[in-house]
């Protein structure tokens, strides 16, 4: 598959590249000076290039209305008993086992989901003078997430969301792929690119051998690999290690006579904190406060039911969420959390969190290797590699392409290049050259 950049539609076209993430999503158009012009969120007085992928459902005059990214947030913390979150849903686009989720009686499909989002999306931004319609390249990872993913499943599902939103002219590309042409418009001179995209929930990696002629710049992918696990994983490993222990992981209760753990599926929904909603709803919250009558050690199992109770769950992930960022240009971190009588400072210390990430970051090695392996070369043929994503920050992530050599390693706009190199690749009258179609 070529790729070129020689025959461009008009820079007025209204091609939107949509880069729809785990965590993040960001969509970006070609503005009329043929620049990348990304949409912009305005919440709370801030303006944003990135929107939450995140959903809240409520009733209101007794429909069911839906909010989207940082406003869904708003409305769950305002009365998250009466009201349906859903986060990092992009994990689902894959898996056959995910058919429907019921909101207030109705059951919500997964393309049900992404079309109320994407929705919302065009409807928050800001900044396109009008509503995108026509051709739309989005970005997929080369491995999704899940278990035995089905990507063609994942593609009907994008489709049939997409044409629901006013797009009949749909374009898939690898997110890495994107991000490496987004890359190449600095080049001058040939070069094989390595690309190295950290999402939310995969890490994809592509190898792009880009060279000048005549007719402009021309790319032919080399490889792609992919992983299932990027930033999420790396929060879960702090909630792991540093909060669950201080809720009650590892304590234990009397029964019949005998000390056991307390079950540790309790704590596995600290990686997503609004689960903890369903939490106080269910059967959960009444087998804790038992538990906790018959722990060994009540009082951190009583401060976990207090969270689920007072909703503090959300609170504790930006405490969490904060501190990971600080770790990135610190050798020691904060954690501080301070709500409802739970008093948490800890001290995180760089060290202990590569120690938890390794088996993380050795898979993203194995992935690496892998698209060298696939792509017949070596580490000495890499000439540039291109570091993006939010995870790209973490400085255990890029330690590890220091083996590249550090004169080779680039960073730069990790959120908002895979969004760009969409838009940019959407130019292109001969698009066929970059898609790829799992049906």
């Amino acid at each position: 598959m070529a790729i070129e950049k020689s025959t461009l539609q008009s820079p007025a076209s209204t091609c939107l590249g949509l880069d729809f993430g785990t965590t993040n999503s960001v969509a970006a158009m070609i503005d009329g000076d043929g620049s990348v012009k990304t949409a912009q969120f305005i919440h709370s007085g801030v303006t944003d290039s990135v929107c939450r992928t995140a959903l809240s459902f409520f009733k209101m005059d007794y429909e069911t209305q839906v909010e989207i990214g940082l406003w869904a947030i708003d409305r769950y913390l305002a009365d998250p008993m009466d009201c349906r979150f859903l986060q990092s849903f992009k994990t689902f686009a894959a898996s056959s086992s995910f058919r429907s989720t019921a909101i207030y009686g109705k059951p919500w499909r997964y393309e049900d989901l992404m079309a109320a989002f994407i929705e919302g999306l065009l409807s928050k931004n800001e900044s396109f003078p009008t509503r995108p319609s026509g051709r739309l390249v989005i970005g997929r990872p080369v491995a999704y997430a899940g278990h035995a993913p089905d990507a063609a499943l994942a593609e009907t599902r994008y489709l049939t969301a997409l044409k629901r939103c006013g797009f009949d002219d749909v374009h898939f590309v690898y997110e890495p792929v994107a991000a490496a042409y987004y890359f190449a418009q600095r080049l001058e001179k040939d070069a094989t690119v390595l690309v190295a995209d950290f999402g939310g929930g995969t890490s994809d990696f592509s190898i792009v051998r880009f060279s000048f002629g005549k007719d402009g710049i021309r790319g032919i992918p080399l490889a792609r690999t992919g992983v299932g696990l990027a930033g999420d994983r790396f929060d879960y490993r702090i909630i792991d290690h540093v909060i669950s222990p201080l809720l009650g992981k590892g304590s234990q209760y009397k029964s019949f006579g005998k000390l056991l753990d307390i079950p540790i599926h309790y704590f596995a929904n600290f990686a997503a904190w609004h689960q903890l909603a369903i939490m106080k709803a269910g059967p959960a919250i009444r087998e804790l406060r038992q538990l906790a009558n018959a722990s060994t050690s009540p009082e951190p199992l009583e401060a976990l039911i207090t969270v689920i109770e007072n909703d503090l769950g959300y609170p504790l992930y930006k405490a969490v969420s904060e501190a990971k960022l600080a770790l990135s240009h610190e050798v020691q971190a904060q954690l501080s959390f301070h709500s409802d009588g739970i008093n948490i400072d800890a001290t995180i210390r760089r060290s202990d969190f590569e120690q938890w990430i390794e088996p993380d970051l050795v898979k993203i090695d194995q992935a690496v290797d892998l698209a060298l392996d696939e792509a017949g070369l070596t580490i000495a043929d890499i000439d540039k590699v291109f570091l993006t994503g939010g995870s790209s920050f973490v400085p255990a992530v890029q330690a590890r392409f220091m083996r590249f050599g550090e004169e080779r390693v680039e960073t730069g706009d990790q959120l908002l290049s895979i969004a760009a190199g969409l838009a940019l690749i959407g130019q292109d009258n001969d698009i066929d050259r970059w898609t790829v179609r799992e049906n």
